[in-house]
C-alpha cells in the first residue's frame, strides 16, 4: 500500500517575518526573520522533499509524475493531471504584510498559466492586538481604490478583524486581505504563487528600494463589492469527530479535537488527505498498521489509496481534502 507521507519544512525569510515557527515546531532557530514556512507544496521551484521512509529525499513533483493515481485518486486525477493541487503553509508575522489579493483561475490562466488562488486561515496564537484585513468595509469603486492608495488611505476602507486563537479566516481569489502584525496561522491554499501587492505602507527592502506593486494588475482582480462574509467563523471542537470549517470547490477543511484515538474512514473520499497537528502531538497510524508520529506543527500526506487512519494522542487536527 502507498505509505502516508511527509515532508522537510521549507523556512521562507521575508522583511515581515518572525521567529515563532521554529520554537513552534520544537526546532532550533532558523533566523530571527522566518516568515514562513511551506510544509506541503508543489509550486515549481519549492518542491516539498520527503523526510522519511520509502520516498526519502524525493520530491512531491517526482513522485507525481509516477504516482499521481495513488496520491489523488480517479477521480482528482481527471482533474489535476499530475499536479498536486493544494499548498500549506505555517505564517509568523512580527510585522504587518502587505495589503494584497490573488487572480481566479481564469484571469491566473490568462496571465500568468497557473491555477487562481482562493486560500484560508486558522489562527493557531495570535498576539494580544493582533489584527488581519479581510475584505472591504464598504463598496468602493476602482478609481476610489487607486485615490486611497495613492494617498496612503486605503486600509480605511478594509475590513479590520481582531483574531483569537481558533478562528477561521476564508479568503475566496478576489478578496483583498492582509496579515497584520502578531498573528500566527496555518494556510490552506490553491497550489499558486501569484500574488498582486497592493500597498506596502512604503517599506524599504536591504538596498532601500520599495518593493514592487501591482496596483493596476489588481483592479481586474478585485471584487469591489466584497463586503459580505468576510468576518471569521470560530471553530467548534467536538471530540474524535470531523467538523468541516471551510468549504469550497477547492478544498474541504475540517478540526478534529482527538481525544487518546480517534478513527477516520477514508475508503469513499476518493482523495488525498492533508493533516496537520496545530496543537500537541500525535501518531497516525495506516491501513498497515504501521505507526508514523505527527509532532505539533507537521503535516502529513494520506494517499487517496489509504483506505482509513486512526489519529492516537491528545491534540488538534485540522485535516483537508477536496470533495
Amino acid at each position: 500500500m502507498f505509505p502516508i507521507l511527509k515532508f522537510i519544512p521549507q523556512f521562507k525569510s521575508v522583511l515581515w517575518g518572525g521567529k515563532r515557527i521554529a520554537s513552534y515546531k520544537d526546532l532550533s532557530s532558523r533566523g530571527d526573520n522566518i516568515g514562513e514556512s511551506w510544509e506541503l507544496s508543489c509550486v515549481p521551484g519549492h518542491e516539498s522533499v520527503v523526510a522519511e521512509g520509502s520516498f526519502k529525499g524525493k520530491n512531491l513533483h517526482e513522485i507525481m509524475l509516477t504516482d499521481a493515481k495513488e496520491i489523488l485518486g480517479e477521480r482528482l486525477l481527471k482533474r489535476y493531471g499530475t499536479e498536486f493541487p493544494l499548498l500549506i503553509k505555517l505564517i509568523d508575522s512580527a510585522d504587518d504584510l502587505s495589503i494584497q489579493v490573488h487572480p481566479d483561475d481564469n484571469l491566473a490562466a490568462k496571465r500568468h498559466h497557473c491555477p487562481g488562488k482562493t486560500e484560508m486561515w486558522v489562527s493557531i496564537a495570535p498576539a494580544d492586538g493582533a489584527y488581519l484585513y479581510s475584505g472591504f468595509n464598504r463598496v468602493i469603486s476602482a478609481e476610489e481604490y487607486r485615490s486611497r492608495i495613492a494617498d496612503n488611505t486605503i486600509v480605511d476602507t478594509l475590513g479590520k478583524h481582531y483574531p483569537q486563537k481558533g478562528d477561521v479566516f476564508f479568503l475566496p481569489a478576489g478578496r483583498v486581505h492582509s496579515i497584520g502584525k502578531g498573528n500566527f496561522v496555518l494556510e490552506i491554499q490553491q497550489s499558486s504563487d501569484i500574488t498582486y501587492r497592493i500597498y506596502d505602507y512604503d517599506r524599504r527592502d536591504a538596498q532601500g528600494n520599495a518593493r514592487q506593486l501591482h496596483v493596476e494588475e489588481s483592479i481586474d482582480a478585485i471584487d469591489f463589492s466584497d463586503t459580505d462574509g468576510a468576518a471569521p467563523s470560530r471553530i467548534k471542537w467536538i471530540e474524535n469527530q470531523e467538523e468541516i470549517i471551510a468549504d469550497c470547490n477547492y478544498f474541504t477543511t475540517s478540526a478534529i479535537a482527538v481525544k487518546e484515538s480517534a478513527c477516520m474512514d477514508l475508503d469513499k473520499r476518493d482523495s488525498f488527505t492533508i493533516i496537520a497537528s496545530i496543537d500537541g502531538d500525535a501518531q497516525l497510524v495506516d491501513a498497515n498498521n504501521e505507526y508514523i508520529s505527527l509532532p505539533q506543527g507537521a503535516v502529513a500526506l494520506i494517499p487517496a489509496s489509504m483506505p482509513r487512519i486512526q489519529i492516537l494522542g491528545n491534540c488538534k487536527i485540522i485535516t483537508s481534502y477536496i470533495k
